[in-house]
């Protein structure tokens, strides 16, 4: 990895951003393509995926981004409120976003305000909503394009292309249970990956 990010420094930080999150958001497909060989996959195989999914996450977001975070607003006490306030920021953020459009999960169904959109597009905004802060964090991780940024930033969207495989996998799993074509299922699972694209 070393070497990859000697090789990228110097570059433009946002092609290199928009390529690694171009190739995290194309893991989705990774996951779903098993279901063009295999057909279903069981419930209870998909769970612990999903699971698998929220941890990767979870430590991509506290050693890539809380981290760095505080340390950049100058660490100690001061960077931590810092970075709380933001998170806090961010979560408010997301929240207006998921009260004011209209979106439908697979498993809760419609939620937010009453529109005349098709299920599709309101599944289609429901993913959107959701990669909106992969992509800011894919973003913010390669930050300056200096040498650790850049580390920082491979980091982050390897983590959320290895938590995308499972992701991709669940969604086309719940499309073709709810009467989706396999194909038309992968598809899909690949455009709510590429939404994650910076």
């Amino acid at each position: 990895m070393a070497q990859l990010v000697q090789s990228l420094v110097g570059m433009n930080v946002l092609v290199v951003g928009a390529l690694a999150s171009l190739i995290a958001g194309l893991m989705a497909t990774v996951g779903a393509l098993p279901l063009a060989f295999v057909g279903n996959i069981p419930q209870r195989l998909l769970k612990p995926m999903l699971g698998f999914a929220a941890g990767v996450m979870l430590a991509a977001t506290v050693f890539s981004l809380v981290q760095p975070g505080i340390e950049e607003a100058g660490g100690g006490a001061y960077g931590a409120l810092v970075m709380v306030a933001g998170i806090l920021l961010g979560g408010i953020l997301v929240d207006f976003f998921d009260r004011r459009f209209p979106h439908q999960h697979l498993v809760k169904g419609h939620e937010g305000p009453n529109h005349r959109l098709s299920g599709l597009w309101l599944f289609v905004i429901a993913i959107t909503l959701h990669n909106f802060p992969e992509r800011l964090a894919v973003g913010v991780g390669f930050g300056q394009g200096d040498e650790e940024s850049i580390r920082n930033g491979l980091t982050l969207a390897t983590a959320i292309g290895l938590q995308d495989v499972p992701e991709g996998l669940a969604v086309a799993a719940a499309l073709i249970g709810e009467g989706y074509g396999v194909w038309k299922a992968i598809g899909i699972s690949t455009l709510t990956g590429l939404v994650e694209t910076a």
